[in-house]
């Protein structure tokens, strides 16, 4: 078997541990809103948390990157990074100026792949602070969730959810920014490619 057929492996334990995370999408918004099982859903968000870090990790130590895996791994975040303040706010427990913010940046994002394709590129490489951004966020919401309680602890542990919320929101616009900056340059530096 030559590297081109492991590439095109479907059943992966990083592709298994993408497809748990998938279903997990649907049992968080259920928990929260349904029957408002508040410890379940932070659990649900602590397992997704682990399986996206254990997915890249275990791809790269068992040798196990696919196509699937490089297509379906974003996806899911990238539905996370939407269904899940999109269920908050629903919920009622952030309000919708933090969705507009994270829909609005990945919006105009999404509008300038035409733009790259049109010079030959599928993306751009994935920056440290975007990655820290949305390690921010990801962090924030469990935390916020776990603010829902009326003690202490959980007031404290609410306080630092909210702090790496608005940390997340301003590194993810930094990001935007950065992204945006690199997109005019390869408009400017690289011609359209032939179709």
């Amino acid at each position: 078997m030559d590297a081109g057929d492991g590439r095109d492996r479907v059943l992966t334990v990083p592709n298994v541990l993408s497809g748990v995370r998938l279903i997990l999408i649907g049992v968080f918004v259920y928990l929260l809103l349904v029957t408002e099982s508040y410890g379940w859903a932070v659990a649900v968000l602590m397992i997704s948390g682990a399986s996206d870090w254990a997915d890249g990790k275990i791809a790269r130590l068992l040798d196990q990157s696919s196509r699937l895996g490089e297509l379906l791994d974003p996806a899911v975040d990238r539905l996370y990074m939407i269904v899940v303040p999109i269920t908050f706010a629903l919920a009622g427990i952030i309000p919708w100026w933090v969705i507009v913010v994270l829909l609005a940046r990945d919006g105009i994002l999404a509008a300038t792949l035409p733009l790259l394709r049109s010079r030959g590129l599928a993306a751009l490489p994935v920056t440290y602070i975007g990655k820290a951004a949305t390690f921010a966020l990801m962090s924030a919401f469990p935390l916020i969730l776990l603010g829902q309680w009326d003690a202490l602890w959980s007031n404290v542990i609410g306080a630092c959810g909210w702090g790496f919320l608005i940390w997340g929101i301003g590194m993810y616009l930094w990001s935007f920014v950065l992204y945006l900056i690199q997109v005019a340059m390869v408009l400017r530096q690289l011609p359209k490619v032939a179709r």
